[in-house]
This record gives C-alpha cells, structure tokens and sequence, in this order.
C-alpha cells in the first residue's frame, strides 16, 4: 500500500519552513506522496452546495472554508520539491475546468522535468459555481469542458507537433517543450465522489480518487464507484487493473485489507500536529506503525 498527505499545502504548511519540514519527514517515514488541493477563491456567500457536509455548507474547519490559507497548489509544490528527492506530488484536486489547457500542460510538464518525474496531476470539474463566475469562466458543461482539457493536454505532451481542434480547445502544428520524463507522460487522477466521476476515470484517467473516507455517510458508495468506474473502462476498451485507485485513508493497519480487497492501491491522511517536533514525531511514528507494516 502506498501512503499520502492530504491537504498539505493548507494553513500552517504555507509556512516554507514548517512545509519543507513536512515534505522531507514525510519521506523519511516512508510516505509515497504529498496532495496539494485547489480553490482559487471563495466566495464570501455562495448558494452552491457543499457536497462534503450534510447541510450543504462548509464550516470554518473544512479545507475549503474562507478561514484555510490556501496557496496555489503547482507553486507550493515546487518550492517543496526542491527539499526533497524520492517523495512524489499530486494535487486533491485541481478544478480543471478553470484552467486554460494549454498554460496548464506548460506549467505541469515544467514541474515534471524540475521533479525529475515526481508529479502526477489530480483533477476535478468543481462544485461551486461562484468560483467559476469569478474566473470567468462557464459553469455549463464544465464537464465536457474538462474532459477536452484532458485530450488537449496530452496532445501537447506527445512526442512531435500537437494539433487539437474541439469546443473549448483549438490549436494547430505546435510544439510544447520540453515533454514529461516518463514516456507514460503525466498521470492524470480523476477526483470526485459521483457516478460521472467514476465513469470519467474508467474512460480518461490513469487513476481514480473518490474522495471518500472511513466512518463517513460517503463510505458505503466506494464499491460502487469503483465497480461503475471499471465497467466504463471496460467499455472504452480499457484495462481497469490499469487505472490506480486511491482512497481516504485509515490510521490503524488492521483496516487496511479492506482497501486491498476494493482494489485500492493507495491512501491518503491529513496530518493533525503544528508543532515542528510534534510533526516529526507523528510522521515518523505513523511511519514505523502503520507504513512499514503494510
């Protein structure tokens, strides 16, 4: 089983010291990956609903509540990449949709060659359309919107000149360098807890992150996205063993062959302590605990 933190890129961790001090213990306790979310803003008062809380609405402790210090999640990983040399970045998710394709593949495959390869890319439609009204961009078919985005991306990624005439995207005979260090390119990881999300990755992505953990209302639906995510795979000629799937994690190694069982190759957990030592203290012995034994 590998092992992630999530949200590593909120509140105290935009601190570069104490964000260096996560991402290089994190690697000493044998961590697979640091995940960096994304909301560009968020608005003061919004009617969309959160879909992560019963009453639709965020509360001052959630990730995404106006009270996070949320930095820009590409920027916060390459200035931690640096301290470190084997841990490997993903984003909890980038809002696709709210990119331009083209600056984004740019921005990625820079990071990727910085890296040497450790960046794969976690990405999502979003669920508040303030933030969308805000950037400006259309909140109807976001979806379509991402899914182009995708095939625009890997075009430019591929090997000679690109050229991709869509809805949302259109260029002809470029060349974007320099290209991704792996031949595989970039791994793309579809985020989302629905049905559609599940069946976006069993089509387009290399992996699938419901972001669904333990003892939460969401729990009982993981099985099911997972199966609807391999059927779509199925149907678009994919092989679903081949699409990586990662899963709100546990902290006891008891609970973890029921991940195993789902298929889940991968788990992420938020870290709770501040304190420099108290940091270094919980890393290294979730490491020895948890890690190291699965």
């Amino acid at each position: 089983m590998k092992w992630s933190i999530q949200y590593a890129n909120l509140g105290p961790f935009t601190d570069p010291e104490l964000a260096c001090l996560l991402a290089q213990t994190a690697e000493e306790a044998g961590f697979e990956s640091l995940c960096a979310c994304e909301h560009i803003v968020i608005p003061a008062r919004y009617t969309s609903p959160y879909p992560f809380s019963s009453d639709g609405k965020m509360s001052d402790n959630d990730y995404a509540s106006a009270q996070s210090i949320m930095p820009d999640p590409l920027i916060w990983i390459a200035y931690v990449a640096q301290a470190t040399k084997r841990i490997n970045f993903t984003t909890g998710v980038v809002i696709l949709p709210l990119r331009n394709p083209v600056v984004f593949a740019k921005q990625l495959v820079t990071l990727d060659q910085l890296s040497k390869g450790r960046v794969s890319i976690g990405i999502g439609v979003g669920w508040l359309r303030e933030e969308f009204d805000a950037v400006g961009v259309p909140w109807e078919r976001r979806g379509a919107r991402c899914d182009e985005y995708i095939a625009a991306m890997r075009a430019l990624w591929s090997d000679g000149e690109a050229s991709f005439q869509g809805e949302f995207a259109n260029f002809q005979h470029i060349t974007m360098t320099p290209k991704p260090v792996h031949k595989r390119g970039i791994p793309i990881v579809i985020g989302g807890h629905g049905e559609i999300a599940a069946r976006r990755a069993g089509r387009l992505g290399d992996g699938f992150f419901p972001a669904i953990f333990p003892n939460t209302e969401l729990w009982a639906r993981l099985p099911g996205l997972i199966q609807t995510m391999r059927q779509a795979a199925m149907e678009a000629g994919r092989n679903p063993d081949d699409i990586e799937i990662t899963s709100g994690g546990t902290r006891r190694v008891e609970n973890v062959g029921r991940f195993e069982e789902l298929g889940v190759t991968r788990m992420v957990i938020r870290v709770h302590s501040r304190d420099p030592k108290e940091l270094r203290d919980e890393l290294l012995r979730f490491g020895d605990e948890v890690i190291a034994k699965t």
